[in-house]
């Protein structure tokens, strides 16, 4: 006979833990018993780290620049590298992580540096796929600083290759995006490319 589902459909506004409720739920699917000491306590802790894994869904960017732009007559590359991150991929809700490594060309304008790691995390807690994160941290510093090209490399490695399907534990995926004079312009995408090389393309 089918169980019943004791988990009670609540919208986002209810109060009360539904992701918690939903927990339980899956831990008796899987042949678990909730009630036991190990795991009395496991769906509230579950709820509360999705949460924190996913919190970029409701991060301001305006709110992490904070006017943090300043004219700055500048116009050399400024790269911030080996950016840790982790994020959720969205197929089998397990983490990626690695590192980014960010660069633009300012047109008169520079974002404070601390800045930069802040906008990676907002856009990798959420569920992602690695090419649309590495797309939305290049499009998000040109619309911050409009300058004159943004580059984003990004490698990371994914447990859901690691510990299921192909189960290779060595593979390492790396997506980039290039905006303006990083697409255009052979010698700036060649300059940032070897600047990050030693990381970003291990041998």
């Amino acid at each position: 006979m089918k169980r019943q589902s004791t988990v009670k459909m609540m919208t986002p506004k209810t109060q009360g833990p539904t992701i918690a409720s939903a927990m339980e739920y899956v831990l008796r699917e899987l042949g678990e018993d909730p009630s036991r000491d190990g795991l009395l306590r496991t769906p509230e802790r579950a709820e509360k780290a999705l949460r924190f894994l996913t919190s970029g869904y409701t991060t301001d960017i305006a709110k992490i620049v904070n006017g943090a732009l300043f004219d700055v007559e500048y116009d050399e590359m400024v790269i911030v590298k080996d950016i840790e991150f982790y994020s959720l991929c969205e197929h089998h809700m397990l983490p990626f992580l690695g590192r980014v490594h960010v660069a633009y060309l300012p047109a008169g304008r520079v974002l404070g540096l601390s800045k930069i790691p802040r906008i990676v995390d907002a856009f990798a807690r959420r569920l992602q796929v690695q090419e649309r994160l590495t797309a939305q941290i290049a499009q998000a510093i040109e619309d911050i600083t409009t300058p004159k090209g943004v580059g984003v490399v990004c490698e990371a490695q994914h447990f859901c290759m690691m510990m299921r399907g192909v189960e290779k534990q060595e593979s390492e995926t790396v997506t980039s995006t290039m905006l303006g004079a990083f697409r255009n312009q052979r010698e700036t995408r060649n300059e940032f490319l070897s600047l990050i090389r030693h990381s970003a393309l291990r041998p």
